[in-house]
């Protein structure tokens, strides 16, 4: 019989957010070595590369000892890790502390509400800007009364660059200097902002709105991570959108990295209904968990809390997306094309279509964490299986392009929701041809980083298994 495989988010409870219990009052500390066996044993039982590195192979080594004496040739966890990585892998994780991961998977975070994306400067000089792409509510930002749209260049009076960035903006409390983009020139107004970041918990339905053009009703969804904590939150948007009576829906992921793959199933049965029970995904794990664990996504008509799913029986959507669009987005993405009109607008998305689940030190195939071994606070998160639509599409590594391809204009970034704002008006020109027409004149600027990389957890796609 088959594993059962639930996927979904690392639902992490009160239990679990602090240390374990005393010890006879002494925490023995693991050596680097454990930590390795660790590492090794996760990645050899899971690993979807596994046949791309040798030393993962069953019989790679004759003993425990010649698997000890291989560990101890590496000086840290970290240099195993990097090691035993396939070259095509760009997402499998390590962390050191696991509570901070499962709080980042919950959308708990340390935030001061700016959101941004970092851009170099056009003329080759390492120079970076940000730019705020939205502010969290309740927030040290928007108290501060930062916008979509400002722009910033230093931070503690330093100018950022692409070597300096993350240090800068790692602190808890830091000041950053505004600007103005003029063409390709960053000057510089002389004011600055400080912000703070405090404990926060971010519900990824950033806006839910109905917009009614010449006579429909158009449904717009700005969803920021697939967090499993509130798909209730996600399901009441689509019941608004059922009570408004929406013909269309613009489903607006061009900041969403991913993270539950359950509720992406959900997020893609909300948006149709007339599939539950039909194929939504398949899985491919190595060649050794294959028959065992992988297991085929369906449609579904309840999101995790048992609640019926609210659905739009739609046969077509419009996606917003950009280069930072990633997982669980793109899985809809894909999942959705075989079914209905999929019309993507904006930039070419990440192109991740594994999944990955939180491996503890602890016996396999569990590797559970109420088994996990006390001394060390070391995680992995492995691809462990890839995903395919129904029509068998996937290994997309250059991510999925737009039909229609806009990228966004850091000068003019509009409002969000807003009909005017430039992504979204191309997406209602492509439903109603006489909308204003979006002007391509603005000189494209390489994006390099935003603040969700520097969190753990990054444009992971999650399953946890049952």
């Amino acid at each position: 019989m088959k594993k059962k495989i639930l996927l979904a988010l690392i639902a992490v409870s009160t239990l679990f957010t602090s240390c374990f219990e005393d010890r006879d009052d002494t925490l023995q500390v693991a050596s680097a070595l454990e930590i390795q066996n660790f590492i090794y044993r996760g990645l050899n039982f899971f690993y979807l590369y596994k046949a791309d590195t040798p030393e993962l192979a069953n019989d790679a080594f004759a003993s425990s000892e010649d698997l000890d004496a291989f560990l101890s040739t590496f000086t840290t966890p970290e240099d195993l890790f990097d090691f035993l990585l396939s070259p095509q892998d760009r997402f499998s994780l390590l962390v050191d502390d696991y509570i901070a991961l499962e709080n980042a998977l919950g959308g708990t975070t340390l935030n001061n509400g700016m959101e941004y994306g970092l851009v170099l400067y056009p003329d080759n000089s390492g120079n970076v800007f940000g730019y705020v792409r939205y502010v969290l509510p309740n927030t040290d930002a928007a108290a501060e009364g930062l916008q979509r749209g400002d722009i910033f260049n230093t931070v503690d009076g330093q100018q950022l660059t692409e070597n300096n960035f993350s240090q800068l903006l790692a602190p808890d409390t830091y000041t950053i200097g505004l600007a103005t983009l003029q063409g390709e020139d960053v000057v510089p107004t002389g004011e600055s902002v400080e912000l703070t970041k405090t404990e926060y918990t971010e519900n990824p339905v950033h806006i839910a709105r109905t917009l009614t053009i010449e006579g429909q009703n158009i449904g717009y969804l700005m969803y920021n991570s697939f967090t499993r904590d509130f798909d209730p939150e996600l399901n009441a948007a689509f019941a608004q959108f059922q009570a408004d009576g929406i013909t269309e829906l613009i489903l607006d992921l061009r900041y969403n990295g991913g993270g539950s793959v359950e509720t992406a199933v959900d997020l893609s049965s909300m948006i149709t209904g007339q599939f539950n029970g039909q194929l939504f995904y398949t899985e491919q794990w190595n060649e050794d968990r294959q028959e065992e664990y992988a297991s085929d996504g369906l449609f579904n008509n309840t999101i995790s809390t048992g609640e019926a799913i609210n659905s739009l029986n739609l046969t077509r959507v419009f996606i917003l997306t950009t280069g930072r669009t990633a997982s669980a987005s793109e899985l809809v993405i894909n999942g959705l094309d075989p079914y209905i009109d999929v019309v993507q607008v904006g930039g070419t998305t990440t192109g991740k279509f594994q999944a990955s689940f939180l491996l503890y030190d602890a016996p396999a195939p569990g590797f559970s964490r109420s088994q996990a071994n006390p001394t060390h606070t070391y995680a992995m998160l492995p691809l462990v299986f890839k995903t395919a639509n129904a029509n068998g599409f996937t290994d997309y590594v250059d991510g999925l392009e737009p039909d229609v391809p806009l990228d966004e204009d850091y000068s003019n970034l509009g409002i969000l929701g807003d009909e005017n704002e430039p992504l979204l008006a191309e997406a209602l020109n492509e439903i109603f041809p006489t909308h204003m027409p979006v002007n391509y004149n603005f000189n494209r600027m390489e994006e390099i980083s935003e603040k969700k990389a520097e969190l753990p957890g990054y444009q992971l796609m999650i399953a946890e298994k049952e």
